[in-house]
């Protein structure tokens, strides 16, 4: 059972889908190509019926504090404009459509919060990402759907600590996820009292990175958390041409595919990775169902 005892009653779902699936694909924004664009409903829908266990989404706040699911960032390459989503009031964020994968422009707007909190499916769980800033919005938008309970994950770096601890004060103990560079990291995020941590995320750049190590993960599972990667590959480089890290020792959706799914996916369950995180939903089912027989 991951987490502590008393939080049971939040954490059951996720318990018995690992119990069930030993490994659960979660997917990163959706799934999106074609004219569905990315962390809306619709990826959501195609994510899902591609067998993702959980989605994933990055929440911001308009400066009228009506939250929307968007990687702030992203306007550029979602909408061709170059304004933050954090400075834009709702009404210009409803005003605006999103291109669509042949950079032709979707009818269909990004969602507000409360839209994929309504929408999203029993028995499917939702990771919020990148959201941090802004927990005491999000929580008290949470707090509005009864299901968010048991279904939504929230996770934070540990520089955050003024957030996680927030969470750790909060009356509804939501589940949460440190994202951790270091066991001293780990460490730090187990000291905190009061916080229903269920998992780590680990980020590793090379092999040789601390918490890369079968030691580093047994480690974590002792102490009653679950092992998230993110399998996902943003880019071997970065705008500057510069090599950008890679989020797991180069275990990713990338070498899945091009070389097969043993050398990328099936090292991480190996490992004993319990959560992966993918662009690649189908193919990871696939890959599940064939290797553990669990739909």
């Amino acid at each position: 059972m991951f987490g502590k005892k008393e939080y049971a009653q939040y954490n059951e779902l996720l318990n018995r889908k690992l119990q069930e699936k030993k490994h659960l694909i979660a997917v990163h924004r959706g799934s999106y190509t074609g004219n569905i664009t990315q962390s809306t409903i619709p990826a959501y829908m195609a994510a899902i019926k591609m067998g993702a266990d959980m989605v994933e989404g990055d929440i911001n706040s308009t400066t009228d504090d009506v939250l929307f699911v968007f990687h702030d960032g992203h306007e550029p390459d979602v909408f061709g404009i170059e304004k933050n989503v954090k400075t834009m009031t709702s009404a210009e964020m409803e005003s605006l459509r999103p291109y669509n994968a042949v950079f032709g422009r979707t009818d269909r707007r990004i969602n507000h919060f409360a839209e994929v909190l309504e929408f999203l499916p029993e028995g499917i769980l939702y990771n919020v990402d990148r959201a941090w800033d802004i927990f005491p919005k999000v929580v008290k938008m949470l707090d509005q759907y009864p299901k968010a309970a048991a279904q939504v994950l929230l996770k934070a770096p540990m520089r955050a600590k003024e957030a996680i601890e927030f969470l750790a004060q909060y009356p509804t103990k939501y589940m949460f996820m440190p994202i951790c560079y270091n066991m001293a990291e780990v460490e730090e995020a187990l000291a905190i009292e009061g916080l229903n941590m269920v998992g780590v995320e680990l980020i590793a750049a090379t092999p040789e990175d601390e918490l890369f190590s079968d030691e580093a993960i047994a480690y974590i599972h002792s102490k009653n958390l679950y092992c998230w990667v993110n399998a996902i590959e943003l880019g071997q480089l970065k705008a500057d041409y510069s090599p950008r890290p890679t989020l797991y020792g180069g275990l990713n959706d990338d070498i899945s595919i091009i070389e097969g799914p043993e050398k990328g996916w099936g090292k991480l369950m190996d490992k004993q990775i319990d959560i992966l995180q993918t662009d690649w939903p189908a193919l990871l089912y696939a890959y599940r169902k064939e290797r553990f027989n669990v739909l």
